[in-house]
């Protein structure tokens, strides 16, 4: 599985990976691992050995919001809708605001004097009533149904193609959340009643547990 599908991973997808890949190390809960993300991004070296933290991607510019290195960033189970970004990637977009000129700054220019800047007239707002602009929906609500020997690959499509976008929107509150049934005609071992009772636990499940009828 590698670490970067594309030129960022999200914080989620990798508190998933801990949980699902035996072959990782494993994790007292998913506060390790923002520790060591709080860490990485803070270290003055993060584009030798690290990586650079971004609240989300805007689709439409091409563009990752709040961009940060060498800085501290402090995140908890409510940040895990942030990104990690290649530090190469992070980089070209922090030297491309460097140049950009700023929006909105005065144009200088000589007055009929000679000196300071021209006065711009102000603008001049028409009377009447404007038309209200059509209502744009506030919400929205999805249920997917996932093919559970495929859930990682799924549900990392749905994160890229769906809920990213949404969270990538102003002042947005995406709550995901995953429900799991499964039916066991021959009755489920002790030994793996005990392990997904303990992953659920140390995943912070709301609520699980294994019933005999």
């Amino acid at each position: 599985m590698p670490l970067w599908p594309a030129d960022h991973v999200a914080i989620r997808q990798l508190v998933e990976y801990f949980a699902r890949y035996l072959y990782l190390p494993r994790l007292k809960d998913s506060a390790v691992l923002l520790d060591a993300i709080s860490e990485g991004v803070a270290l003055l070296t993060w584009e030798q050995e690290a990586f650079a933290y971004a609240d989300g991607f805007d689709e439409v510019q091409g563009r990752y919001r709040g961009l940060r290195g060498a800085q501290a960033v402090l995140l908890a189970d409510a940040d895990i809708t942030g990104l990690l970004v290649k530090p190469d990637v992070a980089r070209r977009q922090m030297e491309a605001d460097k140049v950009k000129p700023e929006v909105g700054a005065p144009t200088a220019g000589p007055t009929a004097g000679g000196k300071g800047t021209i006065p711009t007239e102000p603008a001049v707002v028409p009377t009447g009533t404007l038309k209200p602009g059509p209502i744009q929906p506030k919400r929205f609500h999805g249920t997917v149904l996932l093919d559970a020997t495929r859930v990682g690959r799924d549900a990392s499509r749905i994160g890229d193609e769906v809920i990213a976008h949404l969270a990538g929107l102003v002042g947005a509150n995406v709550k995901v959340t995953l429900e799991v049934e499964a039916e066991i005609p021959s009755g489920a071992p002790d030994n793996v009643v005990r392990t997904v009772t303990e992953n659920s636990r140390t995943l912070k499940f709301i609520s699980q547990g294994f019933e005999k009828e």
